[in-house]
């Protein structure tokens, strides 16, 4: 595997007001002077140069008003979306917002009522029952099947389950935490299901450009007789490792939905972040497709390295990850309960992940890790894991 040089120095980011590391010690104990931080969802690495000279242009102008004009901003996701995913985007559809997480609650405040019940496919990323409990709504787990290593839907248990109360569907696409790209078969599956039930389709697709080789991430949006339900998501900041501009987007090409969803975009008084937008528009260019490209050929090698050391402690499995930089362990084959795996993979291996029950139903045996961090850390990581289950082996 050969170095690259945009990925592969460590740059310390420990007292930079940065969560992933300056909060590992008060959230998981493990201390940022010696352990290591694999838990919050951004990278270790630097965007592109283009990425960082768009947000220096605007530090040399020095003045800081309200973004005008956004053309720029939508012809840049147009083309992206169109280059890379082949999915052609009106800009009067686009809705920009303060990253993804308010993207969801803004969708379940306008398309859902207090009471409502809204639908995930468990386990699934933390943040969407957080929002849509605190919004006063029910949160409906959907338990996906893990088959030898691999989610699977289930929708006749889902129908089964449904009772009218259900108003919403929130899709992650590609999978986070368990790194599935979702076949066509299976999104049309979610959309027929949606369709039934006649439930609002939310698609999470912040991870569409994290893809390993080979694998081929489908929009929802392409998915034939849907459009009349759909809501889809996406962002510049997973992709391009700039969450701390709090941008992303919500596309409705559905007239009503949009009308909808812009009455309470204007009954909060939500305007984009300017400088979310200068990153965006250069981040969705050609030369942040070729760091991208590169991004994902990295990523992949830490993936086979990570993957090799985790499989091979006797009652521990790396879910095979097909897109994200999330690897999904399980940890049943060791027989032990939750407190002593984790307790291990903190203490002993002072590594800080997210905890798999925070995913909800199906994430009991589960810990996640970032692994989208410099390849001398996943080593590292391989290593302090081997020695803290050496009495496996």
């Amino acid at each position: 595997m050969s170095i690259d040089p945009r990925f592969d120095p460590i740059i310390d980011r420990r007292g930079t007001h940065c969560a992933k590391w300056d909060k590992m010690e008060p959230v998981y104990g493990v201390s940022p002077d010696d352990g290591l931080a694999m838990w919050v969802a951004d990278m270790d690495f630097r965007p592109p140069q283009c990425v960082i000279d768009a947000l220096q242009a605007q530090l040399d102008h020095g003045v800081f008003g309200y973004f005008g004009d956004d053309s720029a901003y939508l012809s840049a996701i147009q083309w992206w979306m169109r280059e890379r995913h082949g999915w052609d985007v009106d800009p009067a559809a686009v809705f920009t917002t303060h990253g993804l997480v308010n993207g969801t609650a803004m969708c379940v405040d306008a398309f859902t009522q207090p009471g409502d019940g809204v639908v995930l496919f468990t386990p699934v990323y933390h943040a969407f029952a957080r929002v849509i409990t605190a919004a006063g709504r029910e949160v409906v787990e959907c338990r996906m099947e893990n088959d030898n290593g691999r989610y699977q839907m289930d929708f006749a248990a889902y129908d089964a389950q449904m009772t009218g109360r259900e108003k919403m569907v929130i899709l992650c696409s590609p999978h986070n935490p368990g790194g599935r790209v979702w076949t066509r078969a299976e999104l049309e599956g979610v959309a027929e299901f949606a369709r039934k039930h006649d439930l609002i389709l939310v698609s999470d697709e912040i991870h569409h450009d994290l893809l390993m080789p080979g694998a081929k991430h489908i929009p929802m949006a392409l998915i034939d007789g849907i459009e009349d339900r759909l809501v889809m998501m996406t962002a510049t900041t997973k992709t391009f490792n700039i969450a701390g501009s709090h941008s992303g987007n919500v596309i409705i090409h559905d007239p009503k939905l949009r009308a909808t969803f812009a009455g309470r975009m204007a009954a909060m008084g939500l305007s984009p972040n300017s400088f979310g937008l200068f990153m965006a528009t250069a981040a969705y260019s050609p030369e942040g497709a070729d760091w991208v490209d590169g991004l994902c050929q990295y990523l992949d090698g830490n993936r086979q390295i990570f993957d090799a050391g985790i499989n091979a402690i006797p009652g521990l499995k790396s879910m095979p990850l097909e897109a994200t930089y999330l690897s999904w362990v399980d940890f049943s084959g060791t027989g032990m309960d939750k407190a002593e795996f984790t307790g291990r993979v903190e203490k002993t291996a002072r590594i800080a992940v997210n905890h798999g029950p925070t995913f909800g139903t199906g994430g009991e045996d589960f810990l996640r890790f970032n692994i989208a961090t410099p390849r001398a850390r996943i080593e590292e990581a391989v290593a302090r894991m081997a020695d803290a289950f050496k009495d496996l082996q």
